[in-house]
């Protein structure tokens, strides 16, 4: 695991590029202590941090072909390297090292482009063609691993695996995106390829891109699909289908272990990480290490869950409180880290999580995301279903009631607040033809938070339909995919890489140095569970049906039978006290609201007055006030460039290749 950064010139010689590539790695040296190595020629300038995981002794990048025609900077794991490199021997090709890395460039040169269809990893990685003077990038399926890009007006690409690599060139300006930011307040996040910053953009996932005598191609090798008709489903019995995707995940489990370091597990207490933790207690029946992250809230907490399993399955435990503090002391960090607003605190956690894993030794945790988002768990899955059949008789008094069962968590729509209840999910309940029928709900909702924004910014965003550059998105057939297949694809590709795999995932693991591996994400799984027919995945209102049927007597029945139980961790609690509320009142003053000019300070004092006299705060402002928050962070931290902001990591050790004349010039 590693982080990666470029520089490629098709019309002029890179003018002394080597302190540039230093200080951009510097800035993400974080995510590959290890090493660091540069590469130069007169066009192309690459490098890497590295993360020693797999051929700690000789695996250093960046890493060339035998004859010095290609380069290989690469940031992620190729999990199934060892079949690949079995069949690459067969067809002549030598090694000279037992890395994923060398085997990955050599499929490349056997296979080309079509080599991403053999790969079974999460990877971003840019190899430089010598003799064609082509640069290719590329990024795994689901986007796990992420890569930005940019070019400056001389017509210098850069590219990078963080968006702070790319701002250490003079060139480039840190400039916020008003329509990206609407966007983020509406989906979450903003839509592949933008990010919150103007001209910066995001390779979207399954996608590569070729650069070449000025000329840039960008095109998919991969998408997630549903079937359009019942014909193209699995035809067997619920059964047959839970051996199957045992079959395919205990694969993916047994590939996901392969390291040359100790590979811990995360366990959150419920039935995603149970189960993986479990697959690998049957692969690898030696004592295995767990994780977990519990809170001091009751509200939040899993830690009886988290212990239950672990003594069932006999693993050596280490669990970590995260208190409403920790949040507030960390939240500037996961901000700088995440390179965008986000709308909840819950990614800090994670981070304190995987700082707590590394103070442990550990670089590499397998983890449980991913099985909600392909065998439907999350409630917003149900809270269509239940939407389109209380639709069917919008004046019934108990059909909405069902809703109470989805979030007991939100004070606002419980008890006798029926009429709160039917206001807020009956909102275009009869627009059953929309293609975002389960989601139009979430994101009407947080598109409120735009009521914060300044008067400029609602100007500069007026007129602009967010949700007709979801209708450019979806893919071919959509209108033929069932109810449940159109919310597991709008949640997987919109929410899914952009929020969780990048605020909740990459960033905050890669933070401290610790890769996550998801095995209910590879391809194949994925793949598997699109073709499974809509009630083996909700059964009713019973989410991951088949994935608790595969588990039965697996797992304790308080974890099989429990309800799903949102990852969430404190908001508005933990900005109140000391130190966040001193940085927090700074940020939200009438000086930093009108500097920035991106909220309205009436507004934003409103809230604050809200949240510091009521003791009920909704789920919605304690939403508005994390992404006004972090929104004011962003803008400090990149464009202010002040005290939010660390220093530039001063690389140790890094190798530098000089090639001046290559041989293929």
């Amino acid at each position: 695991m590693c982080g990666i950064v470029g520089i490629y010139n098709s019309t002029e010689p890179l003018q002394s590029p080597e302190n540039l590539l230093q200080r951009m790695l510097g800035r993400i040296q974080y995510r590959g202590p290890d090493e660091s190595g540069i590469y130069i020629n007169n066009r192309v300038a690459m490098g890497s941090v590295r993360l020693s995981i797999i051929d700690i002794q000789s695996g250093q990048q960046p890493l060339s072909s035998s004859d010095g025609k290609y380069w290989i900077v690469f940031n992620g794991e190729i999990f199934n390297y060892i079949e690949l490199k079995t069949d690459l021997k067969c067809l002549g090709y030598s090694f000279r090292t037992e890395s994923d890395t060398e085997v990955l460039l050599n499929a490349y040169m056997e296979y080309g482009s079509d080599c991403l269809n053999r790969l079974n990893g999460q990877f971003v990685f840019a190899i430089w063609n010598n003799e064609k003077k082509e640069l290719f990038l590329a990024r795994d399926r689901v986007g796990i691993r992420p890569l930005f890009y940019t070019r400056t007006e001389n017509n210098t690409f850069l590219f990078g695996s963080e968006i702070k690599t790319l701002f250490e060139h003079p060139g480039v300006k840190a400039e916020i995106d008003s329509v990206s930011m609407s966007q983020i307040f509406t989906f979450w996040s903003t839509l592949t390829p933008r990010t919150v910053f103007k001209k910066i953009f995001e390779l979207a996932p399954g996608h590569f891109m070729k650069i070449s005598d000025g000329q840039y191609v960008i095109k998919p090798f991969w998408s997630l699909r549903f079937p359009v008709n019942k014909e193209s489903c699995f035809k067997g019995s619920i059964d047959d289908a839970a051996a199957e995707l045992e079959n395919l995940l205990t694969d993916a489990v047994r590939i996901r272990l392969r390291a040359d370091v100790q590979v811990a597990a995360y366990l959150s207490g419920g039935l995603d990480s149970s189960a993986t933790t479990a697959l690998i207690k049957k692969i690898m029946p030696e004592t295995l290490q767990t994780f977990s992250i519990g809170f001091e809230d009751n509200e939040f907490d899993e830690t009886l869950f988290q212990q239950e399993v672990s003594k069932y399955l006999g693993t050596r435990h280490t669990a970590f409180t995260c208190t409403r503090q920790d949040i507030g002391n960390y939240f500037p960090q996961v901000v700088w880290h995440s390179e965008i607003p986000i709308l909840r605190t819950a990614p800090v956690p994670m981070f304190c999580l995987s700082k707590k894993v590394r103070e442990n030794n550990i670089k590499v945790v397998i983890t449980g995301e991913g099985a909600d988002e392909i065998l439907a768990g999350y409630d917003i899955f149900k809270e269509g279903i239940i939407r389109e059949f209380w639709s069917r008789e919008p004046d019934s008094k108990y059909r909405p009631l069902l809703l109470q069962k989805l979030y007991p968590y939100l004070a606002q729509f419980q008890g006798k607040n029926k009429r709160m209840l039917k206001l807020f999910f009956g909102y275009q309940l009869q627009d059953t033809d929309s293609p975002f029928y389960s989601h139009i709900l979430r994101w009407r909702n947080t598109s409120s938070i735009q009521n914060y924004f300044s008067e400029d910014m609602k100007s500069e965003v007026n007129g602009i339909d967010q949700f007709e550059e979801v209708v450019k998105m979806l893919p071919p057939g959509f209108n033929q995919y069932d109810r449940l297949s159109k919310s597991q694809w709008l949640e997987s590709e919109i929410f899914m890489s952009s929020y969780l795999l990048s605020s909740q995932g990459d960033r905050v693991g890669m933070a401290n140095s610790v890769e996550g591996r998801y095995p209910f994400l590879d391809y194949r799984v994925i793949e598997f569970a699109a073709k499974l027919p809509p009630d083996f995945k909700m059964h009713g209102l019973n989410e991951k049906f088949i994935l608790k049927r595969m588990m039965n007597n697996r797992l304790p029945e308080s974890v099989l039978k429990r309800p799903k139980q949102a990852y969430r961790a404190p908001i508005a609690s933990s900005f109140l006290s000391s130190p966040a509320r001193e940085y927090a009142l700074d940020l939200l003053s009438e000086h930093d609201i009108n500097q920035t000019g991106m909220f309205s300070y009436n507004t934003v004092q409103k809230l604050l007055t809200k949240i510091s006299k009521d003791t009920l705060v909704t789920e919605m402002e304690n939403m508005s006030l994390a992404g006004i928050l972090s929104s004011q962070l962003i803008y400090h931290q990149y464009i202010l460039k002040d005290n939010f902001r660390p220093s530039v990591s001063r690389l140790n050790n890094c190798q530098v290749i000089h090639e001046k004349n290559p041989i293929y010039s």
